[in-house]
């Protein structure tokens, strides 16, 4: 046990290098956009030197990559822990709503800085990441989709398209903080209990 001692210090150093980094990535994010983000910029921010990020991250563009990995496992943990612990579907959905707004006002600086990398960073191939097609469905969608299913199995809910559903519900709340218009006018109880209100009565059974 005593041998792996160095090795798992060393480990644990690294690893709250690399997210002291990270934060000071997305902190950089929120302040000056992508654009003008650099390596310098975010190394200022954390009180380190370039060359120490580079140690840890290749260049600019794997430091985004893991930031915006960091940020979605974030996120969608935060919903996910809390729609998973609720008994029946329309609890399930109401959750949903309420922590994926929740999310979104509580923790700004990250949801600014995971729209800053998904609209500004592109692949080697150049392709900006907000058009990859991706087969696979996002874990927060994908929880929707399967909430709003068993919801209409359990005959909870009404008839209606789920693909339909899933993309206006996930509209509106991501229209919260993207719309700095509606940001500014309403405040995020207002704002969530009347969006819930709309889904409930646009999800029940007739």
């Amino acid at each position: 046990m005593t041998d792996h001692q160095p090795e798992e210090k060393t480990s644990f150093i690294a690893e709250a290098r690399r997210a002291q980094i990270l934060k000071a990535a997305i902190d950089t994010l929120d302040e000056i956009g992508f654009s003008n983000v650099s390596l310098a910029k975010i190394a200022k921010k954390a009180g380190i030197s370039t060359a120490l990020i580079s140690y840890h991250f290749k260049d600019k563009n794997d430091l985004m990559d893991h930031a915006l990995f960091a940020l979605v496992q974030e996120s969608t943990a935060y919903v996910l822990n809390r729609t998973q612990t609720s008994a029946s579907p329309l609890d399930r959905l109401r959750a949903y709503i309420t922590a994926s707004l929740a999310y979104q006002g509580t923790h700004p600086k990250q949801y600014a800085a995971l729209l800053e990398i998904v609209f500004h960073s592109r692949t080697p191939d150049n392709v900006p990441y907000y058009k990859i097609d991706d087969d696979e469905e996002e874990p927060v969608a994908a929880e929707l989709r399967s909430i709003l299913q068993e919801g209409q199995a359990a005959g909870q809910f009404g008839s209606f398209n789920v693909s339909v559903m899933v993309n206006v519900i996930r509209g509106a709340i991501g229209e919260f903080l993207f719309n700095q218009h509606a940001a500014a006018h309403l405040d995020l109880e207002t704002y969530t209990n009347e969006l819930l209100a709309i889904v409930e009565n646009a999800v029940r059974v007739r």
